[in-house]
């Protein structure tokens, strides 16, 4: 437990024990560095892949499929977990509109069908007046979208459930992010698949769908991706050169005369202070800016930086269970929720009772808004009766429920948000070199969990080798990443190449919606 004159010296001071922050601890333990890692979270390790109990049931925040390119990544995690903790679990997906399921990616008959006949023609009238005559200067998502589909299907498909996770409306979105979020894709495409599956003449995988193809299994830890996090906490610890410090935020994070750091960071019993020849940061920019002495240049920028958060409200409900998706996506205005996860279709291990079944609904908000500041009991009953209202559950079976909030799960990517994390990273990596980012938030991107590792573990190389010998930034749509030496320099690049398979795993960036630049919006 920490008192208030507790000093420590390490290797190497860590903020934050999510997936970046652990896998840079546990390799640098492994080669007998010395670690100190701070979390402010009081319980849990694992960040927004941490797993969430409560009364017996176990939550997973937000879906996480281990799933990578990377060979070395699934090498780590089952070096951390084992492979005998992990369970291979059917993928499945569905879209639910106006109490029907559409499979996901869309199959055109399907869809059709369930829209009814009115209604189909309706969409492909639709389709055919802006295929013949579309939108001339498109700029935004709906823009796009709508000469792609026709506005019928876009209000149907692509609207509500986008503008409920983004929070901005779909004509604030760029084009661009609907071009490369729907690469390949078009209504033409998917109906000439659809009668080929109907006359038996389409064999290939995954339906035919060759835009964006879906696994149809993954690999999952059998008790959630908390499962693989508290592994590795305990493994640093074990190793006799790791130091955790749970409930601790950072106060500050104060450069040193000798090129090192001083962290000091306050706890329920007081504050702690650790000294180290380097410091990773996977805590969100913004925050890290305000606690840097001296305060960056920079500092204002990064206070431009902007979060999505969301939180997840589990009912608990008698009776078999529900559906066998993974999750479901809600495209239905009359409700708030926008995705339900089914956490026994995760893992059953993660719903101890046989005769119950566990959903979560998924509400996407900003920290301090209506939703987000309702008392817990609300934000059940709110639950409660949306499920009742998509027909989902009957609300005489739900038993009990618990809400989890996670605060900046999604970085904004506005139209500033570029150049403000440039100013930054530049003058971070200039004045100090010893002080590397890391992870979704440290970055300020939108990654997967495999990316996030694949960060630390780059990072970890550069801190043995005592020089930044891999550029963890450089990364492109391309999938093609090259050494940095210094910035601004022609000279001679370093030696050692990110790998293939490690360029394959920082790769995993997902794409995010940019707003229309200003002026640019159809009036």
């Amino acid at each position: 437990m920490a008192c208030a004159s507790q000093e420590l010296a390490v290797d190497v001071a860590v903020i934050g024990a999510g997936p970046a922050g652990l896998t840079a601890a546990y390799l640098l333990t492994k080669q007998g560095k010395s670690v100190a890692i701070i979390e402010k979270d009081a319980s849990y390790v694992g960040g927004i892949s941490r797993t969430v109990a409560h009364e017996g049931y176990s939550f997973d925040i937000g879906g996480h499929r281990f799933f990578s390119k990377s060979q070395q990544v699934v090498d780590l995690w089952n070096e951390i977990l084992g492979e005998d903790d992990f369970i291979q679990r059917p993928r499945m997906s569905r879209i639910y509109y106006e109490g029907k399921f559409y499979s996901y990616p869309l199959r055109a008959f399907e869809a059709l069908a369930n829209l009814g006949l009115l209604r189909s023609i309706a969409c492909m009238l639709s389709y055919l007046r802006y295929r013949l005559f579309p939108k001339k200067d498109v700029k935004s998502f709906e823009d796009w979208t709508t000469n792609q589909f026709g506005h019928k299907l876009y209000s149907i498909f692509f609207k509500t459930y986008t503008e409920k996770v983004w929070g901005m409306p779909c004509d604030e979105m760029s084009a661009d992010w609907a071009a490369q979020r729907i690469k390949g894709l078009s209504l033409w495409s998917a109906v000439i698949d659809g009668l080929k599956r109907s006359l038996g003449l389409n064999k290939t995988p995954n339906d035919g769908m060759a835009t964006k193809t879906l696994l149809e299994t993954f690999r999952y830890p059998r008790l959630g991706p908390g499962m693989m996090w508290e592994a590795a906490r305990d493994k640093v610890l074990a190793s006799g050169h790791g130091h955790l410090f749970m409930g601790h935020g950072l106060k500050q994070l104060t450069a040193d005369a000798r090129g090192g750091w001083r962290m000091s960071a306050s706890g329920p019993d007081g504050d702690i202070v650790v000294s180290a020849r380097h410091a990773i940061s996977s805590a969100p920019m913004r925050e890290l800016a305000k606690r840097l002495h001296p305060l960056p240049e920079s500092a204002f920028q990064a206070s431009e930086l902007g979060y999505r958060d969301f939180l997840t409200v589990a009912l608990m409900v008698e009776g078999e269970d529900l559906f066998p998706d993974n999750w479901i996506y809600i495209h239905d205005s009359k409700v708030k929720v926008g995705r339900v996860q089914n956490f026994r279709s995760w893992s059953p291990e993660m719903v101890p009772d046989a005769n119950m079944a566990c959903v979560g609904l998924e509400y996407f908000c900003f920290e301090g808004d209506g939703l987000w500041s309702m008392d817990d009991e609300d934000l059940v009953a709110l639950a409660t009766d949306e499920m009742e209202v998509l027909g989902l559950v009957d609300r005489k079976k739900i038993r009990s429920g618990a809400v989890v909030r996670q605060e900046k799960a999604y970085p904004v990517y506005d139209a500033s948000y570029a150049a403000n994390v440039d100013a930054l990273r530049r003058e971070l990596e200039s004045k100090h070199p010893t002080l590397h980012l890391v992870g979704r938030n440290g970055m300020h991107r939108y990654n997967n969990q495999d990316h996030a590792m694949m960060t630390a573990m780059l990072t970890v190389e550069n801190i043995l080798a005592g020089e930044r010998v891999y550029d963890t930034w450089c990364v492109n749509e391309d999938a093609e990443y090259h050494e940095a030496g210094e910035e601004g320099t022609d000279k001679a690049l370093p030696s050692r190449e990110v790998s293939a398979d490690q360029a394959a795993a920082l790769a995993s960036l997902r794409e995010v919606p940019e707003r229309v630049e200003p002026g640019r919006r159809a009036a």
